[in-house]
């Protein structure tokens, strides 16, 4: 007996260090990829007791507040160039497949229903277009009958690597669009209102009759606001789901750019979703807390090893196998001040 309540004892203290020894993490940044992070993060304390507190609060936000080092990582949907990662002795990996919709409130009109392309899209978010019934959005759509409510442009106001994705993929398929208001988290949209957030967007577009506006899908789905099929660079309509995204992201050239930091809008392919984007994670390379910076990257670790499913049933797509061994080798930048990688 006395060996069995020993054991147990032991048993106990084990679970109880563990515990005390798992450490919380701190992220900020794009509202893209937040709803997969909340469920990640979920399973990740159950498994490890360890918890991520994730502020979503916009790329913008997110890439302020990793180089002011008050977060263990940024999150951005809008990948930072080479030269800004030197500048600011970052490194950057992608962590999440997913698409950008574009979402509508036309009465009568349900999610799918309406087909939009690409010189559409951009002539309806740069005010060229003003209303449903225009014969542009009719041609898109024959048999539909299309009211003569004027359309209400709605925007992220706050600086959102969504708005970066969805005005990449509009500049590529639009010369006008790209003349003005061109890309990035901001822009100067010519006409409509803002809404910070996908949260802000979303309550815009459903209060609005005639509204239209650009959330993350998975939000979209979540909240069953209607968005639209898009019609993509081989000339296909296609509705997004998880399939067209990870077909936007087969072929990608993740090496293309430093720190994976490509573009997947416009992906050739006929089951490709035009407005598909991988959101990405961002670290110092001197960690100022190397045991902090070690738990952001064992959540990660464990997040593409385990997280595969919950990213599929909420319509992301996972990292591919391939691409994070790439990324877990490149996580032996992240060193302490000895110059040791923080993790194994």
């Amino acid at each position: 007996m006395a060996l069995i309540r020993n054991l147990l004892a032991a048993g106990a203290c084990v679970l109880a260090c563990s515990g005390a020894l798992a450490q919380d993490i701190t992220g900020a940044g794009a509202t893209f990829p937040a709803p997969i992070y909340a469920k990640w993060a979920e399973a990740y304390k159950g498994a490890t007791g360890a918890q991520l507190n994730y502020q979503a609060i916009g790329s913008g936000g997110g890439i302020k507040q990793i180089t002011a080092k008050t977060v263990d990582f940024g999150a951005s949907d809008d990948p930072m160039s080479g030269d800004d990662l030197t500048k600011n002795g970052l490194t950057q990996f992608p962590a999440v497949i997913g698409g950008v919709v574009v979402v509508f409130n036309v009465p009568g009109i349900a999610a799918n229903q309406i087909t939009l392309d690409g010189a559409v899209t951009a002539d309806i978010f740069r005010g060229a277009i003003k209303s449903w019934d225009d014969p542009a959005i009719a041609k898109l759509n024959p048999g539909l009958k299309l009211p003569a409510t004027a359309i209400t442009v709605v925007y992220r106001s706050d600086s959102s690597g969504t708005t970066a994705v969805f005005t990449d993929y509009l500049v590529g398929v639009s010369a006008p669009f790209k003349a003005s208001p061109g890309e990035g988290k901001t822009v100067n949209w010519p006409v409509g209102i803002g809404g910070r957030g996908n949260a802000g967007v979303a309550a815009n577009v459903t209060k609005i009759a005639g509204a239209i506006g650009y959330v993350e899908f998975a939000f979209a789905k979540q909240n069953k606001i209607a968005y639209a099929q898009q019609i993509n660079r081989d000339g296909k309509p296609v509705q997004a789901d998880d399939t067209t995204f990870a077909a936007a992201a087969e072929k990608a050239d993740w090496n293309a750019a430093p720190g994976f930091g490509i573009s997947l809008t416009n992906q050739a392919g006929a089951s490709s979703w035009p407005i598909t984007a991988a959101s990405f994670i961002l670290m110092h390379k001197n960690a100022a807390d190397p045991k902090r910076s070690a738990e952001v990257l064992k959540f990660f670790k464990w997040a593409y090893a385990n997280g595969a499913k919950a990213a599929v049933e909420m319509d992301y797509v996972p990292i591919p196998a391939t691409v994070t061994k790439q990324i877990e080798s490149s996580w032996k930048e992240i060193k302490d001040a000895s110059g040791k990688a923080v993790l194994n």
